[in-house]
């Protein structure tokens, strides 16, 4: 795994939108349906829009109805870390880029059972997409 990815406040603002730092630093989250939640079939990968890192494919994004992209796995073992919250009065898992520790959303047990089973309920302004990659 490469080195954790640690930048200042200030620094996290110079590079991050307001919205961006919000959710990813202070662990907000977007309104449903105001970001990138469409399907489609352009192969690509979504990359942490803190620090690049790879995170999940596109060929495994799917329509689960919420508001926000949704995944049925991340790309690869160790790209995302998982930690309890519960805040807001539930009780949730959380999901963190294993690279710089930005919040990008939430894991549920609700997702495809002939896949995963898993819906990764991320934000998209946590996410920037690559095509062709």
């Amino acid at each position: 795994m490469r080195k954790k990815v640690e930048k200042s406040e200030a620094e996290w603002r110079e590079q991050l939108s307001p919205e961006q730092y919000h959710v990813t630093r202070e662990k907000g989250t977007e309104r449903p349906f105001s970001g990138d939640h469409q399907v489609t079939d352009e192969h690509g990968i979504y990359h942490c829009s803190c620090c690049h890192a790879p995170l999940f494919e596109n060929e495994h994004k799917f329509d689960a109805g919420c508001g926000w992209p949704s995944f049925d796995r991340p790309l690869s073992t160790g790209c995302v870390e998982q930690q309890s919250d519960s805040s807001h009065g539930m009780q949730r898992v959380e999901v963190l880029c294993a690279r710089c520790d930005a919040h990008l959303g939430h894991v549920f047990p609700d997702g495809p059972q002939d896949t995963t089973g898993q819906r990764f309920c991320i934000n998209s302004v946590s996410l920037d997409f690559h095509p062709g990659e």
